[in-house]
């Protein structure tokens, strides 16, 4: 623990002195938030929030490139610095992270230089999905035929379910369902990055205590860079994860989920991303088949509590503890039955 600590600690220094010069590459290449009214994941204006963001226009975005670059090489050094090699469990977390920050770039691109615009956007929400259901299905054929994985944990019961070649479905669905979920919970200063390093600090104990070294080394990685970049995110942000960041952080914790056997264990943990996803999602149904009727003022959840006037730093703080107490009981239950 001492050496993924040290591990850890390296990873933050590291992130926390390439950051600035970083943000301003992306001021010089122009990555930066435009003029435009803002839509939800589904394409839908969202009066309220250009409202409340409106003057956020200029911050750089795209910054999740340098998490991907620092977790890749540190963890790449690391790797080889220890007992671990750069096997196949590393390789798949490569994959990971560098597919879907690459689908996520290529839309965010497109935004940054006004390129034609549709949907969500950049890419038209179905040629996202569908991509990212493709990656996915990679990966959860990666899994279950380079890591052998193909039963899931049932915690409390403390059994498990085989699920034969249906893994690889299973996990695709987990890392969709998550991968849009921290998307969509991605739209305050500060609040995804620091979500996920609660989701991710419950998922560093869970692979600690299950003799997944390899896997708590590429976690002490990740949360350093990530504490080192939310000093620059949070309110107000000098730069913003953009959907290269969102996109491959969330396939990164559900693949890590998966692989340490703890997916059932992953909505429990990451509570606050099911509710968000949850909230958007229900929005989305009662407009299309209530007549334009709302459930929320504005979707997600956290733009609700802000059009009922809570400060946008209010709304983080909060869902941050949240999020905390959902890690600990995602991790109670986890942990019933092993």
């Amino acid at each position: 623990m001492v050496k993924l600590l040290g591990i850890l600690l390296f990873s933050f220094a590291a992130t926390f002195f390439a950051a600035v010069p970083f943000i301003d590459l992306l001021y010089k290449l122009k990555f930066q938030r435009r003029a435009e009214t803002q839509k939800d994941i589904f394409g839908i204006i969202t009066s309220i929030v250009n409202r409340l963001h409106g003057w956020k226009v200029g911050t750089p975005n795209g910054g999740g490139a340098l998490i991907i670059l620092i977790t890749i090489i540190l963890s790449a050094i690391f790797y080889q610095l220890t007992q671990f090699a750069l096997n196949s469990t590393a390789w798949i977390l490569y994959f990971t992270i560098v597919s879907f920050g690459l689908l996520g770039l290529y839309d965010d691109i497109r935004k940054f230089y006004g390129f034609e615009q549709a949907g969500a956007w950049g890419l038209r929400l179905r040629y996202k999905f569908a991509l990212q259901w493709v990656l996915a299905l990679i990966i959860g054929w990666l899994l279950y035929s380079q890591m052998n994985l193909s039963s899931i944990f049932i915690p409390v019961f403390g059994t498990e379910i085989e699920l034969g070649k249906w893994f690889i479905a299973f996990a695709a669905f987990v890392i969709v369902s998550t991968t849009n979920a921290i998307n969509v919970t991605d739209g305050l200063d500060g609040l995804a990055v620091g979500l996920t390093i609660i989701a991710l600090s419950a998922f560093w104990i869970l692979a600690s205590a299950t003799a997944f070294g390899d896997i708590a080394l590429f976690i002490a990685v990740m949360i350093g860079s990530l504490l080192a970049f939310l000093y620059f995110n949070i309110y107000p942000a000098r730069v913003w994860l953009g959907d290269t960041g969102a996109l491959s952080l969330g396939a990164m914790l559900a693949v890590i989920a998966l692989m340490i056997n703890s997916s059932l264990a992953l909505p429990f943990i990451g509570l606050v991303f099911v509710i968000e996803i949850v909230s958007s999602l229900s929005q989305w149904v009662s407009k299309a088949t209530r007549g334009g009727k709302k459930i929320f003022i504005a979707a997600p959840i956290h733009h609700h509590f802000e059009a009922r006037g809570w400060d946008e730093t209010k709304v983080t703080m909060r869902f941050w503890l949240a999020g905390a107490i959902s890690a600990f009981l995602g991790l109670f239950i986890a942990l019933l039955g092993k």
